[in-house]
């Protein structure tokens, strides 16, 4: 298993002057964090824009400085050795890029002003278009990997079904925490193993990229409510899986406080793809 990712992932010292910040840098140690994690292989796309323009280059939209004959030639030669590379691997992952590059952008890019148009516009850069037939994931999702799971755990039916979920999510490359492994769950427990618990687990709330909470049943669980809450305090994506069919009301369907803070989704189908997992609809 390999992804084709753009090179500045590996290197951030092949983007142009002045636009990498501290949050990028992040992100690419996240993204290749989470391939190292799962034993993913990182290949390194070629960079048109370094071949073209050199190292030391300041930023600058496709229309600006690539919009010529002689870079559309280099990316028809760059194309051509990609696809030899699929050929003899295999369909990749998917293709990591890095959004707004005039090149390698997933779903925006800089392409320049054209009819009164702002520079910057929705779709693939000129490089990542040549390669429509394979999915890209921009690396600010990629790299939002590591998933709290909250959920009820009192009853060995709700403990398995946490279970079978955090295995579905770790097969589709997410990392999970699992509350219910992380501490004494029996109901003779003291003061401390409960502080323990209740701390780590909030340190474990603070760490994650986002929470994936079920609130199935009459009405979400405290504990699951409180979590989700926490979550959203601290700005982190919720996604609430509810395969209920019941309604909390006409429109809703649990407390509309929690569902306002959440994206609710009634499958695991549907929770897969609120994850954007990398994986391909199986």
């Amino acid at each position: 298993m390999y992804v084709l990712c753009c090179p500045c992932v590996l290197n951030p010292g092949l983007r142009a002057e002045g636009i990498t910040r501290a949050s990028d840098i992040e992100l690419f140690r996240r993204s290749i964090e989470r391939c190292k994690q799962f034993s993913i292989e990182m290949v390194p796309l070629p960079c048109p824009e370094t071949l073209y323009l050199g190292l030391r280059r300041k930023p600058g939209t496709f229309l600006e400085r690539l919009n010529t004959p002689a870079f559309a030639d280099l990316i028809d030669t760059l194309e051509q050795d990609v696809l030899r590379i699929i050929d003899e691997r295999g369909p990749p992952l998917c293709i990591l890029g890095v959004n707004s590059s005039p090149t390698c952008g997933v779903t925006s890019t800089y392409y320049g002003s054209t009819d009164e148009k702002p520079p910057k516009r929705e779709g693939r850069g000129v490089f990542l278009s040549r390669f429509p037939g394979i999915p890209a994931m921009d690396v600010s999702l990629f790299a939002r990997y590591r998933v709290y799971l909250a959920a009820p755990l009192f009853s060995e039916a709700e403990r398995d079904y946490n279970a079978a979920l955090a295995r579905l999510m770790e097969t589709n490359l997410f990392s999970v925490h699992l509350p219910q492994e992380a501490g004494d769950d029996s109901e003779s427990r003291g003061k401390p193993v409960q502080e323990q618990i209740f701390y780590g687990n909030k340190k474990a709330l603070e760490g994650a990229d986002l929470v994936v909470a079920v609130i199935d049943g009459a009405d979400a669980d405290s504990g699951t409510a409180w979590e989700m809450g926490y979550a959203a305090g601290l700005k982190k994506p919720v996604i609430a899986l509810r395969t209920d069919f019941r309604m909390a009301g006409q429109h809703e369907h649990v407390n509309l406080m929690l569902e306002i803070s959440s994206t609710v989704v009634t499958s695991r189908k549907a929770l897969l793809a609120a994850l954007h997992s990398p994986l391909p609809a199986r």
